[in-house]
């Protein structure tokens, strides 16, 4: 029997660090996405062990200023680009307010350190996002671009060929095909 699964990345990862920590018997507490206070010191040794425990979940502690503030940027983005609440403003605004920093800093850093720019790291989140939503979901096009708020079908078509190298079209009717040969073996 397959099963479809749609989970939601940061409270998987919540649960994970608070699950872990909690093992090791640290007290802490989660201050925000991506964020966590110890509430007392950690040995280097413990660090090291707390370091490589979360490693084995993809989860990266960093320690680098301008690394910790890409990664707020990327927290930040992933939030948004995944909250089901319609954006009303540009998100250059939303990030430079969430962040309490201006913009064209937060660009520069970003740029700075992942060699690619804020707008292009939110288009590839967008577009993981809809892959996932055409996979997991019986969504058509115009309900994805709605809630990716892309201005029109189009504009997510454009911006999905453009990552993908095919047009969602396409993508889903792969994906119908997958399903059917799955099923057919399945059966």
């Amino acid at each position: 029997m397959k099963v479809y699964l749609k989970f939601d990345y940061a409270q998987m990862t919540k649960k994970i660090i608070q699950e872990k920590l909690s093992e090791l018997g640290y007290k802490f507490s989660i201050i925000g996405f991506g964020e966590l206070n110890f509430n007392e010191k950690i040995p280097t040794k413990n660090f090291n062990e707390i370091t490589n425990i979360f490693n084995e979940y993809g989860i990266e502690i960093v320690e680098n200023q301008k690394s910790i503030l890409v990664q707020k940027i990327k927290d930040t983005i992933i939030e948004m680009v995944n909250t089901d609440k319609p954006m009303n403003i540009k998100s250059s605004v939303y990030i430079a307010e969430k962040l309490n920093l201006s913009y064209p800093y937060l660009s520069n850093v970003f740029s700075e350190v992942t060699y690619t720019s804020i707008e292009n790291f939110i288009i590839i989140q967008k577009i993981e996002l809809a892959k996932q939503l055409m996979i997991n979901t019986a969504f058509n096009l115009t309900e994805i671009s709605i809630q990716l708020n892309y201005s029109s079908v189009a504009h997510l078509s454009t911006q999905f060929k453009h990552m993908t190298g095919m047009t969602p079209s396409a993508f889903q009717k792969i994906i119908t095909k997958r399903r059917k040969l799955s099923n057919k073996i399945n059966n």
